[in-house]
């Protein structure tokens, strides 16, 4: 899965598919900004062992209200890039996301 040239989300019917670059070690959880075609995203758990990407998951889960088995991990499971399907997202915490 690759990211278009120019947007960092799509949707697929009621799915969203995130395209993050993420930045581990963060003092807090937080969505940041476009970063290219990506969007920044700052976690607080550090890169050892999946701990940021189990972080990850459940962050996004909470934040589109979803539960965690409803947060896939698409690509870059070593990367700080990553691609992530959220299924049928209750909530949208990022401003520019919508249907």
């Amino acid at each position: 899965m690759k990211p278009s040239q120019l947007s960092w989300y799509r949707w697929e019917h009621e799915d969203l598919l995130l395209y993050l670059q993420i930045q581990p070690r963060a003092s807090q959880d937080e969505f940041v900004a476009p970063h290219g075609d990506h969007y920044k995203v700052r976690i607080t758990a550090p890169p050892v062992e999946g701990k940021a990407n189990a972080h990850l998951l459940r962050f996004l889960a909470k934040s589109f209200g979803v539960n965690r088995s409803s947060v896939s991990l698409l690509s870059g499971a070593s990367s700080r890039h990553k691609g992530v399907r959220i299924q049928n997202p209750r909530k949208m915490p990022v401003p520019a996301v919508q249907a």
